[in-house]
């Protein structure tokens, strides 16, 4: 009997001394070990803003508002916007779409819904009728 508890003991302690070593082991791992995803988009998230993201001036929106990825070549309010499709900025600064269904298509406040020129999307243009977004809609 002194044997057999002894032998358990043993194993016992074994089985113990190996998943310390291996709990161990995987920490260290998990320390080094970094995203895939993190690794891949690196680049991505360590380069530095956009010079448009900073803001824009009426002495830079030249250079600022015109550059790749700006959001629009126009300045107003201190950002890079496009009053050809900005629904605060439509047509130009500060000129905001009033109504709820507007958008903004070519600097015109627009509804999709029942415009000829711009029918369900802008630039779809309508021969005869726009009705809820489609053009000669029969009901």
């Amino acid at each position: 009997m002194a044997k057999l508890a002894v032998t358990v003991i043993v194993l016992l302690l074994t089985f113990l001394a190996g998943s310390t070593a291996t709990t161990m082991l995987a920490g260290r791992q998990q320390a080094t070990r970094r995203s895939r995803f993190l690794l891949a988009n690196s680049a991505v998230y360590n380069s530095p803003p956009p010079s448009y993201a900073a803001g824009c001036s009426k002495k830079s929106a030249a250079a600022v508002c015109l550059a790749p990825g700006s959001p629009g070549p126009t300045c107003c309010g201190g950002q890079c916007v496009d009053t050809t499709a900005s629904v605060d900025h439509c047509g130009g600064c500060n000129k905001l779409c009033k109504h709820d269904r507007s958008t903004c298509c070519g600097g015109r406040c627009v509804d999709l819904l029942s415009d000829e020129d711009n029918c369900g999307a802008c630039g779809n243009r309508c021969n005869n009728k726009c009705s809820n977004g489609f053009c000669d809609y029969a009901l």
